[in-house]
């Protein structure tokens, strides 16, 4: 069978699985969203914000290796739907969480929605590869990769006009309030989500049909013999390691700023609503997308590492300008700085595989593990907000492209020149 005659059988394939890559990217920033509307609703401090990206970043972390395991035992066809099945119910308890108007139910259904993007994400990016000719695998995985920025900010988009208002009253109008007018306030900002999380939910639910019934590759059960053994030999790349550690620092990093831009805005902005907040956060993400582009552009240019040094240096000073400085320069600095996370996670996670060879697949179910950062070490800046605000907070992130760049710097001098290509993630 012709290359272009193995890649129009899988056209309906390819399409839903480009579709998959939007909806994980829409899911995640929806978060950003939900975290600006629960503080209002719920009346929360912003380390209990953090539980929106805890209970989320958490499913991802139990589910990863299950997830692996299933895809290897099988096929694509049974994770993409369990995954989407996951995905939809989790969206769908949206709407009995709004009913009852408790802020654990919202967390129990993130954790759902979590469990269902570990199985699309653990399969999408291989499936890519094996739906035509390898010789066109790299052009379509790079069409399916370009989908997930989409997504990102079309839930920023769904979040700003679908579910936050613009309403703004500070504690002393919301404390004159009757009981009754103040529980009305509160009920239709925890309901805004009702809505668009049933529509998101109906509408996966409709992909999890489709993906039953459209023609997947023949799964292969893979060979599970010494699985576990390499697994523990993985422990003996100290690169890898010390990638692992990396990604946990990063992802942390690019959660708690995403997470806490709206908060950021309206605390340096005086009068701003979360609405209109937003807009920073829709502007970081087009930077991001942005900056993915024409980091690739660069590495062909510059060495992976070195350009991984320098955009790691860049959103350190960055950073640091929105925990020490503050006011609209701090809120410009800190939307700037996605233009340099941009390449991070990709170039981290490659060259942390360099000279891996059939040890990869391990490798990188290690690092994925890593993104528990962005749960862990939002709750950390969380934290620091409530006691010393949330200019200071932003520190955190600084600190943590430290811990980029020396990674970048020591991989740059043991690299073994079998890296893989760092790829749109």
């Amino acid at each position: 069978m012709s290359g272009t005659t193995a890649d129009r059988k899988y056209v309906p394939a390819i399409v839903l699985t480009v579709a998959l890559f939007f909806l994980w990217g829409m899911a995640n920033n929806l978060n950003d969203i939900l975290i600006a509307q629960f503080k209002k609703a719920f009346t929360l401090t912003d380390f209990q914000t953090s539980f929106v990206q805890q209970a989320f970043y958490m499913g991802y972390f139990l589910l990863a290796v299950p997830a692996a395991l299933v895809t290897r035992a099988k096929g694509y066809k049974t994770a993409i739907v369990t995954g989407l099945v996951l995905y939809a119910a989790g969206a769908l308890l949206f709407y009995p969480a709004a009913h009852y108007g408790e802020y654990l139910y919202f967390l129990a259904a993130l954790f759902v929605i979590a469990c269902g993007l570990a199985f699309l994400e653990t399969s999408a990016n291989p499936l890519m590869t094996e739906l035509g000719d390898p010789a066109t695998a790299a052009k379509r995985l790079n069409w399916a990769q370009a989908a997930n920025p989409v997504g990102t900010v079309a839930g920023v988009l769904i979040g700003k006009y679908f579910i936050l208002s613009a309403i703004v009253h500070d504690e002393a109008t919301v404390a004159a309030m009757s009981p009754a007018a103040r529980e009305a306030f509160y009920r239709s900002e925890v309901v805004a989500v009702q809505t668009p999380y049933l529509v998101i939910g109906l509408v996966v639910l409709l992909f999890a049909v489709a993906a039953a019934v459209i023609r997947f590759p023949e799964h292969r059960a893979e060979e599970t013999v010494g699985a576990p053994s390499r697994f523990v030999d993985v422990f003996r790349h100290p690169r890898l390691i010390f990638a692992t550690v990396t990604q946990f620092f990063y992802v942390g990093a690019q959660v708690g700023m995403w997470s806490y831009t709206i908060r950021y805005a309206q605390a340096n902005v005086p009068g701003m609503a979360e609405h209109d907040a937003a807009d920073y956060l829709f502007a970081s993400l087009v930077l991001f997308g942005i900056g993915r582009f024409v980091g690739t552009a660069l590495m062909g240019r510059i060495a992976p590492p070195r350009l991984l040094a320098i955009f790691a240096v860049l959103s350190a000073v960055l950073a640091g300008v929105a925990g020490f400085v503050g006011g609209q320069v701090g809120l410009y600095a800190l939307v700037l700085a996605s233009l340099f996370m941009s390449i991070q996670f990709p170039t981290i996670f490659a060259l942390g595989m360099d000279g891996l060879g059939p040890l990869r697949r391990a490798g990188a179910s290690l690092i994925i593990m890593a993104i528990i950062g962005g749960a862990v070490l939002t709750g950390l800046m969380g934290h620091i907000s409530d006691l010393a605000g949330i200019d200071t907070a932003m520190l955190v992130p600084a600190v943590c492209f430290l811990v980029v760049l020396a990674f970048a710097v020591k991989a740059g001098r043991t690299l073994s020149g079998e890296m893989v290509p760092p790829t749109i993630h």
